[in-house]
């Protein structure tokens, strides 16, 4: 099995790891990849629904809300009445 880039995916993840804890996380990754390989196949199970079974959603209900400007002042940065956010895609 190739390393786990842990150092990458909290790059990715924008969190602060050191390298004792990213040790400790490529160790969890890989146990849980280990994990998920040992799951059994499941691709030839046909799910089957019954058509009587009618789904029941719930009717969409309005309330009341916040101003925008009341949700704003939370925000570390806005700009035009929109949360300003880090870009994520390079």
């Amino acid at each position: 099995m190739p390393g786990i880039d842990v150092k990458k995916i909290a790059r990715l993840s924008r969190l602060l790891i050191d390298n004792s804890e990213a040790e400790h996380f490529q160790r969890e990754m890989e146990n849980i990849i280990a994990m998920v390989e040992r799951l059994p196949d499941t691709s030839d199970i046909v799910l089957r629904l019954n058509p009587e079974d009618k789904m029941e959603l719930r009717a969409d209900k309005t309330g009341p809300s916040l101003k925008r400007d009341e949700l704003l002042k939370n925000a570390p940065q806005s700009e035009a009445g929109c949360f300003v956010v880090p870009k994520v895609v390079e």
